[in-house]
């Protein structure tokens, strides 16, 4: 897993091999003494396209670079196609794309998640991804995605990014018994707009009496 820490501390070295201040370094790079001191600490993680200036300022391939950070094959290949401009950027696992996140621009993740649209992603995978992709981005995935067997826990994490149709499907889901009735107090506070429909459910017995709890629970707080 590619680590960034490791980088940092690669590039230190290279710099101290080079006989070189921070001062120096960030003056090649045209950036401030500070980003290289958080770069070489770990700190923070320099935009990509610096991976290649970096590499040409102390002399060694692109790659070697990147392996610094013990990449996986399928990393060390996404950031060598990003840090090259190259637009097709080829995507062997999520979990490359997922350990990554964190250091690739949206666009870059947007491009990698429409890869990801033919491989079928996980839920939990999608939650990770979220915080770095857009909207369209991560409705798009959920939209292509298994909800069985999401737990509430994973639920209630994925639930703020559906979208209308997707929250429709889980609770037909639930309808159908394919997941727990239990989840309706999760999925509840972001689709109000059940309400009725869950009660109309109780009422023909699709769903249990204990339901009408839950919704007294959410509109009333609990009171009696």
């Amino acid at each position: 897993m590619f680590d960034t820490r490791k980088i940092g501390k690669a590039l230190s070295t290279l710099r101290k091999r080079a006989d070189m201040t921070q001062d120096e370094v960030a003056d090649k790079l045209n950036l401030s003494r500070q980003a290289i001191s958080k770069y070489e600490r770990g700190e923070s993680f320099p935009d990509i396209s610096v991976l290649v200036k970096i590499a040409e300022l102390f002399g060694i391939a692109l790659d070697e670079l990147i392996g610094y950070g013990d990449p996986t094959k399928g990393e060390s290949r996404i950031l060598q196609s990003v840090a090259s401009g190259d637009a097709d950027v080829s995507v062997d696992s999520v979990s490359d794309v997922v350990n990554l996140a964190p250091i690739l621009k949206p666009s870059v993740l947007e491009k990698l998640s429409r890869k990801l649209d033919k491989q079928g992603v996980d839920i939990s995978d999608i939650v990770n991804l979220a915080e770095y992709l857009n909207d369209e981005s991560v409705e798009r995935l959920i939209d292509g995605a298994s909800l069985d067997g999401v737990s509430d826990e994973l639920l209630e994490r994925i639930i703020p990014l559906l979208n209308s149709k997707s929250k429709e499907s889980i609770f037909a889901k639930i309808l159908d018994g394919e997941m727990d009735w239990r989840l309706i107090e999760t999925l509840l506070p972001y689709a109000e707009y059940l309400e009725t429909q869950i009660e109309a459910a109780v009422v023909a017995g699709v769903l249990p009496y204990e339901v009408l709890g839950i919704l007294h629970d959410y509109n009333y707080g609990g009171s009696v």
